[in-house]
C-alpha cells in the first residue's frame, strides 16, 4: 500500500547532510512497512530487531564505538554494512536506550550511512534518556488518510479529482455522492493499514471489527509496559472514556470516582503511546496557536475513527444502510475524523498539535471546532455532519478576529461559498491543506504517480 511518507523517506534518502532518521508513530500504523519499502530501493537492506535479537542489542550496548558497532553487527548477520550503498533499519530501538544515543555518533562519525530507526514504544525512552539536539531527524506517522485509503481501495482517479479540482465551483454531483460514499466506508475502515489491507482483499465488515478488537486489546496489553501497576486500572478507564468524550471538553470527572491528579498524568501516557490527541483550546489572537491555548481546557481525539467506531460498539451496518443518517447521528465522531484528516495530512517533520476556539459568554456561546494555520493566516473552521448551512460561530470568530480573514466549512455539501466562509466537502481536506504547503502537495503527486506506476 502506498502512503506518503513514502516520498518523506525518499526525501530523507536524497538529503546531503542527510542525519540519522527516527520514524515516529503509535504502534501498528505501518512504520515497518514503510522502511520496508524505502529498503527494497537500496542495493542492501539490513534489519535488527533489538527486541528480538538479544546480540545486536548487547552490541549497542557494551560501548558507543561506532567502527566496533558496525563490525560486529556485520559479522553477526553476515552481510555488509556498506555506507551509501546499505539502508540501517534498527526495529523497536527503545529496547537498547544506549542504541538511541549512540545515533549521534553514527551522524558524527558516519555520515554517508543511512540509518533508520523506529519503535512501537519509542517515545517513552526517549523522555528517559532525550535525543540529541542536531543530530537526529524525524518524520511522524499516522494512520492512513482517506486519499491513502482510496489509493489503497483503487481509485486514483478519484484521488486526482479530489486534489485538482478547483473548490471555487462545485464537483459533479455523482461523483460528490460516490466520494462521501467511499468516506462512510473510511469510517467504519478508519486508517490502520491492517484494516484497510483486510477490507480491500475481504470487502468484510465482520473481518474488519476482528481486526480492530485485536488492536485495541494490544493497545491495552501495552499499559503494563508504560504504566506503572497501580496505574494501569486509570489507563484502562481513561481508553474507554477517550472514546466516550470525543467532540466535548474531556471531564476528568466523567471518569470515575478518582481524582484528576491521579487521572491526569495517566491520560499524559495515553497521548505519548499515540492513542489519543489532545485538541487544546486556543484564543487564537495570535501566532503561533500554542502560546495563547489552555492546557486545562482540552478535546480529545482518538487515535482512528475505525478503532474508535469498534471501540463504541456502534452498528458499521448503519453506514452501508443509512450513511446519510449515520452522519447526521454521529457528529462528534465526524468531528474527530477532520481532526485525523488534519493530522494525516500535515507535514511529518514535525509533531503536529490541534486546536480549537471557544467563546463562553451569557446568551453567546460560540464554538469552533478546529483553529489552523495556513501560511501565516488563522483560520477557523467548523465541522458538520450533514449538510447544515448554520456557520454561526465562524462570523463571531472573524468578527472578533481582525486577523482571521475567512473561515472554512466541512460538510456533505459540495464546494461553495458563503460570504467568508469557503464550504468544502468532508473528503477534501488533503485539497486544503496541500495548497499551502508545497511539501505536501508534491507527496499527494508521488502517491497518484507511484501507483500508476
Amino acid at each position: 500500500m502506498k502512503r506518503c511518507i513514502d516520498y518523506y523517506l525518499l526525501e530523507w534518502k536524497q538529503e546531503v547532510h542527510r542525519k540519522p532518521l527516527l520514524l515516529r508513530g503509535a504502534r501498528q500504523v505501518g512504520k515497518t512497512y514503510a522502511i520496508r519499502t524505502l529498503g527494497s530501493t537500496f542495493e542492501h537492506f539490513i534489519e535488527v530487531n533489538l527486541e528480538q535479537d538479544r546480540v545486536a542489542k548487547a552490541i549497542f550496548e557494551r560501548d558507543l564505538d561506532i567502527k566496533r558497532i558496525i563490525f560486529q553487527l556485520s559479522t553477526h548477520l553476515n552481510k555488509d554494512i556498506i555506507p551509501g550503498k546499505t539502508l540501517l533499519f534498527i526495529d523497536e530501538i527503545q529496547q537498547c536506550p544506549s542504541a538511541i544515543t549512540a545515533l549521534r555518533y553514527f551522524y558524527e562519525q558516519i555520515p554517508e550511512l543511512h540509518l533508520i530507526a523506529a519503535g512501537s514504544l519509542l517515545e517513552f525512552a526517549i523522555q528517559q534518556i532525550g535525543m540529541p539536539v542536531g543530530r537526529i531527524s524525524s518524520l511522524y506517522l499516522y494512520p492512513m488518510s482517506f486519499i491513502e485509503f482510496l489509493i489503497a481501495d483503487n481509485k486514483p482517479h478519484w484521488v486526482k479529482a479530489i486534489l485538482h479540482h478547483n473548490p471555487e465551483t462545485p464537483i459533479f454531483d455523482q461523483l460528490h455522492t460516490q466520494l462521501l460514499e467511499s468516506l462512510h466506508l473510511y469510517c467504519i475502515v478508519g486508517g490502520m493499514p491492517e484494516a484497510v489491507k483486510q477490507w480491500v482483499s475481504t470487502q468484510s465488515l465482520r473481518t474488519i471489527t476482528k481486526v480492530h478488537t485485536e488492536l485495541l486489546d494490544t493497545y491495552r496489553q501495552d499499559f503494563s509496559k508504560y504504566g506503572k501497576l497501580h496505574q494501569i486500572k486509570y489507563l484502562e478507564l481513561l481508553f474507554a472514556q477517550a472514546v466516550e468524550q470525543i467532540g466535548t471538553k474531556f471531564m476528568f470527572t466523567k471518569v470515575g470516582e478518582y481524582k484528576k491528579r491521579e487521572l491526569a498524568p495517566a491520560l499524559d501516557l495515553l497521548e505519548k503511546a499515540g492513542l489519543v490527541h489532545k485538541i487544546f483550546k486556543t484564543a487564537a489572537q495570535g501566532i503561533p496557536l500554542g502560546a495563547q491555548a489552555d492546557l486545562n481546557g482540552f478535546k480529545i481525539a482518538f487515535l482512528d475513527v475505525g478503532l474508535c467506531q469498534t471501540a463504541l460498539g456502534l452498528d458499521s451496518a448503519g453506514w452501508i444502510h443509512s450513511p446519510h443518517s449515520n452522519f447526521i447521528n454521529q457528529g462528534a465522531l465526524i468531528e474527530s475524523l477532520i481532526g485525523q484528516e488534519l493530522l494525516t495530512n500535515s507535514d511529518p517533520i514535525r509533531k503536529q498539535d490541534l486546536f480549537y476556539w471557544r467563546r463562553n459568554s451569557r446568551g453567546s456561546d460560540a464554538e469552533v471546532d478546529y483553529v489552523i494555520q495556513l501560511n501565516h493566516t488563522i483560520i477557523p473552521i467548523e465541522v458538520k455532519a450533514g449538510t447544515s448551512k448554520r456557520i454561526k460561530s465562524s462570523y463571531l470568530f472573524l468578527e472578533s478576529h481582525p486577523s482571521a480573514r475567512y473561515g472554512i466549512r466541512f460538510s456533505s455539501l459540495n464546494y461553495g461559498r458563503d460570504a467568508a466562509i469557503h464550504t468544502y466537502p468532508l473528503y477534501a481536506v488533503a485539497l486544503v491543506l496541500q495548497s499551502t504547503n508545497p511539501s505536501m502537495k508534491l507527496a499527494l503527486e508521488y502517491l497518484t504517480s507511484s501507483h500508476n506506476a
